[in-house]
């Protein structure tokens, strides 16, 4: 059988150049390697747990006593997911960018849904994140006004949560009792944006309402009073900081009804909630000629965030 000299190629590749291929997918150590500043912080911990914060920081010469900042709440279905998922295309680029505009980027570990935890648990934790930094505004050069908070899927729906709810239903560590964030923006990709509203679940990861055990810890007839809370929708008000949505027409996790309904909300609630449709794209951003690209997603959300920020 003779080959072919595209498949000698592919099979020389395959067998002899493995670190060929690995240098076309680096791994997370690779990535964070390229950000020469940055440190990990552990702001609390619960139930024998340490939760830690990696803290990106801009070059030396764009740093102030004051800088802007973002706070980035990772996705994972509320059970998984890491911290480093910052990392991923669809924040890569505006990690970057935020950066070169003298904004410091932190990225929050927090409970996950497992065991005695659930989403609650993470909306205090992301909180209590920024209670931290706002407590310790001088050491990690913060500003105490300008900052927003950012995150996809599951980090999506947690983002708005942190942002839009009040901050006495989410109380955290009473070391950080004294600091109310107050949230300039939000940058919320692919969320789940309500617990009440059946019309939104089907075709959903929601549509058979199993993953509320693990949303509430509960079923979702058990614990109303906390699905209400755990409902960006239902937070929304008037004077409510400014959102951005970002979806996919062909997600199918969480279908951009989501965001559709969010955004009629917004208008009868006069809320400035904005959406930005990716067309072609699925979950995460996947799929072929989808449009705007991850290039154009990444310059828009950092343009948002700075007109908001700066």
């Amino acid at each position: 059988m003779k080959l072919s000299i595209k498949t000698i190629k592919i099979l020389f590749v395959l067998v002899c150049c493995p670190l060929a291929l690995m240098a076309q997918k680096p791994n997370e150590q690779e990535i964070l390697d390229t950000f020469p500043n940055k440190e990990t912080v552990v702001y609390k911990t619960v139930d024998g747990q340490e939760l830690d914060m990696l803290i990106f920081y801009p070059d030396e010469e764009k740093m102030t006593s004051k800088n802007p900042w973002m706070m980035h709440v990772h996705g994972g279905g509320w059970a998984g997911g890491s911290k480093y998922n910052i990392l991923k295309k669809a924040f890569l680029g505006s990690l970057k960018s935020l950066l070169d505009n003298g904004v410091i980027c932190v990225t929050i570990k927090y409970r996950l849904a497992k065991g005695n935890s659930n989403a609650y648990d993470a909306v205090v934790d992301a909180k209590d994140a920024a209670r931290f930094l706002l407590k310790h505004a001088k050491r990690f050069k913060v500003d105490k006004k300008r900052y927003g908070v950012w995150g996809g899927s599951a980090g999506g729906h947690l983002s708005l949560v942190t942002a839009l709810g009040k901050n006495a239903d989410f109380k955290g560590d009473s070391e950080f009792k004294t600091c109310k964030p107050k949230f300039k923006c939000v940058v919320s990709y692919f969320p789940f944006t309500s617990c009440l509203n059946p019309e939104i679940r089907p075709g959903s990861i929601f549509e058979d309402g199993k993953l509320f055990v693990r949303l509430l810890g509960a079923p979702l007839d058990e614990k109303p009073e906390l699905a209400r809370l755990l409902s960006p929708t239902e937070l929304l008000k008037k004077n409510s900081p400014p959102i951005l949505l970002i979806h996919g027409d062909k997600d199918t996790v969480l279908p951009i009804v989501n965001s559709t309904y969010m955004v009629e909300v917004a208008k009868e609630k006069k809320a400035d909630v904005e959406l930005l449709t990716v067309k072609n794209a699925a979950h995460s951003f996947h799929g072929n000629n989808i449009s705007p690209s991850i290039e154009e997603l990444n310059n828009y959300a950092t343009a948002y965030i700075l007109s908001h920020l700066k």
